[in-house]
């Protein structure tokens, strides 16, 4: 019986791979605004085109890559971020797999423009399904500029599994808000179809979040502030009287990344409805007849 067993092409591989990073357009906007904190930026916009099928663009003012990183940033496992495995241990950074760009690029057809702020020229990368198509030293300021275009323009079966641009707009917004109110010393502006979504100045926290939800956010918020030995809790919780039954609008963070665990939603319900339940002898009183 002859062998049936065989290495896919890299082409093939690099698809498979990038499902599995790349869900929907709200995974590169994840992606790229995290790599943009990683660059160390103090100002990121990112635009949006029918609700990120059509175009992501994210600009920042971060460190920039050199011609040599720039072209190796595409390569998957290629990255800046770790260089052991005892690295593993110490990382302080959003990224570390070096898979993401990867992944981008061999489902979308992706443009980088980056310059080192020391640097007299930038560089610009044409890339598509994985395959450089250019690269030339361009004119452009300073940071880093990558748009993706045409997201699973290789892969129509994914590209058909996507919601409504509604769906998918909402998906885009929730990442933008996470990192958003992970960084609020960060600029961070969003545009829809040419529209402004959000315009976020440098702030503090409170003030980050009055911005993303409104300024009627302002006087329901109570700050939150503990330290132990193994670790610092620092943050807002609304007041009772504002409390909802969902939990969409319970954010936590750890080491300023986003994070989802049962445990930890479970243990603010519970407190919010342990403060705000009247105690037994309330209820008691309260079934008491009243006297004249």
């Amino acid at each position: 019986m002859s062998d049936i067993i065989r290495l896919l092409p890299d082409a093939v591989a690099n698809q498979i791979a990038a499902g599995e990073v790349i869900q929907r357009p709200a995974s590169a906007v994840k992606e790229l605004l995290e790599n943009a904190v990683d660059a160390g930026s103090s100002k990121i916009e990112l635009y949006v085109k029918d609700s990120g099928k059509t175009l992501l663009q994210i600009t920042d003012d971060g460190c920039g890559m050199s011609p040599t990183d720039a072209r190796l940033s595409f390569t998957r496992h290629a990255t800046s971020k770790i260089r052991t495995a005892d690295d593993l241990f110490s990382i302080r950074t959003k990224g570390f797999r070096g898979e993401a760009l990867a992944s981008i690029a061999a489902i979308a057809q992706v443009e980088l423009k980056t310059k080192q702020h020391d640097a007299e020229i930038g560089t610009l990368v044409i890339i598509e399904g994985n395959e450089v198509k250019n690269q030339e030293p361009v004119s452009v300021p300073s940071g880093t500029t990558i748009s993706v275009k045409n997201l699973f323009y290789n892969i129509p079966a994914r590209r058909n599994f996507l919601k409504s641009n509604p769906v998918e707009a909402r998906h885009i917004i929730d990442e933008f808000e996470r990192v958003a109110l992970a960084h609020p010393d960060i600029f961070m502006s969003l545009h829809q179809n040419g529209l402004e979504i959000f315009k976020l100045s440098s702030t503090n926290l409170r003030q980050r979040i009055v911005g993303v939800y409104g300024s009627h956010y302002n006087e329901r918020l109570v700050p939150v502030q503990e330290e132990t030995t193994l670790l610092s809790i620092a943050g807002f919780i609304g007041k009772p009287e504002f409390s909802k039954k969902t939990r969409g609008e319970q954010f936590f963070f750890v080491n300023k990344r986003f994070i989802k665990d049962h445990y930890l939603h479970h243990a603010v319900s519970s407190a919010c409805l342990l403060y705000t339940s009247p105690s037994p002898r309330d209820r008691t009183r309260s079934r008491m007849p009243s006297s004249a």
